[in-house]
């Protein structure tokens, strides 16, 4: 059985008798992209600190890169990386400079130190910028270099907290693809964001963070489908054609098959079709299938299905999803 990058089990914190993890549990695969996500205060940056070592936890058991940090705090800590929400990188000194001071600070001898300056600078299209001072960085040369500057030390497990707040929708796509491109070489992510759309977009697996507590965890998709609301939408030209199609969904000439018990809704001016699906390819399948049965096709098939936004919304703010739902991603 593969060793996880990263285990956390019974994650507890408190300040005075605010309690911000209520003893969470993560476990992230080796190179994968895990994201956590929660409401501003939810205490995504208290999980961040006490699993980088940077604060303790008041209980747990931590283990990062293989190494428990009750008994090996030190080489946890050298495998691994953190870039904060505020940049660590210094703007009064050149964007090479910041990069020959982490080098010093990973105690590399001196060549070996210019040499990966060089490399980082250059892959991180940095290289024309590196003798100027960074203070004349824009904010996506800065969140650049302080990734770079992380990963001096080659470290096996990042932490990125809300790593492109602030930065324009350019700049947030280029720090999309450096996050991909440092898990293909192998290194494994932890994400903090406050752009759900960056999470759908990057992570393997998601966890939403509110109370304390894990609220629910999966891939996007299995989150998605927690939310009701999901549709097949169906659009018809001819008038004739409409009427069989809500014959072989909507009526109760087929009361075996699986769309029986959940109706839909017919608009008969717009000649269109909504049918409740929690969007998987066996809900289309069984719709196209009564399509195909009645022999009718329709013009236009949409699936609709709620975003990582609702679904961010009903676990933080009390929408009732059923226990039994978020049960089965925990």
């Amino acid at each position: 059985m593969t060793t996880p990058a990263i285990a956390a089990h019974g994650l507890r914190k408190s300040y005075g008798d605010k309690v911000v993890l209520d003893g969470i549990d993560l476990t992230v695969p080796e190179g994968t992209i895990f994201s956590l996500l929660g409401p501003n205060g939810a205490g995504k940056t208290t999980a961040v600190k006490i699993l980088s070592t940077l604060i303790t936890a008041d209980s747990g058991r931590i283990s990062v890169a293989g190494h428990d940090l009750a008994t090996a705090p030190q080489a946890l800590r050298a495998a691994i990386g953190v870039t904060g929400q505020f940049s660590a990188v210094d703007g009064l000194i050149t964007g090479e400079e910041n990069m020959l001071l982490m080098a010093d600070l990973h105690h590399l001898p001196r060549s070996e130190g210019r040499r990966v300056a060089a490399e980082l600078l250059e892959r991180f299209d940095l290289t024309e910028a590196a003798k100027k001072p960074a203070s004349t960085y824009s904010g996506g040369m800065k969140r650049r270099l302080d990734i770079a500057m992380t990963l001096v030390g080659s470290p096996r497990v990042i932490f990125l907290d809300e790593p492109t707040t602030g930065l324009d929708p350019r700049s947030r796509h280029t720090m999309w693809q450096i996050i991909r491109e440092l898990v293909t070489g192998g290194v494994t992510v932890f994400l903090t964001t406050q752009y759900l759309e960056e999470a759908d977009e990057l992570a393997d697996r998601i966890a939403v963070l509110h109370d304390g507590r894990i609220a629910a965890e999966g891939t996007a998709e299995e989150l998605k489908r927690l939310i009701p609301g999901g549709h097949v939408r169906l659009r018809f030209s001819d008038p004739a054609l409409y009427r069989s199609a809500a014959a072989a969904l909507l009526q109760d000439a087929l009361p075996d098959a699986p769309l029986r018990s959940r109706g839909g809704t017919a608009d008969d001016d717009a000649l269109t079709l909504r049918i409740p699906s929690d969007g998987s390819q066996r809900d289309l399948r069984s719709v196209l299938d009564r399509l195909d049965a009645a022999g009718v096709e329709a013009d236009e098939l949409t699936v609709h299905t709620p975003d990582l936004d609702d679904v961010f919304f009903a676990l933080t703010g009390g929408t009732d999803i059923p226990a039994q739902a978020k049960e089965a991603l925990r």
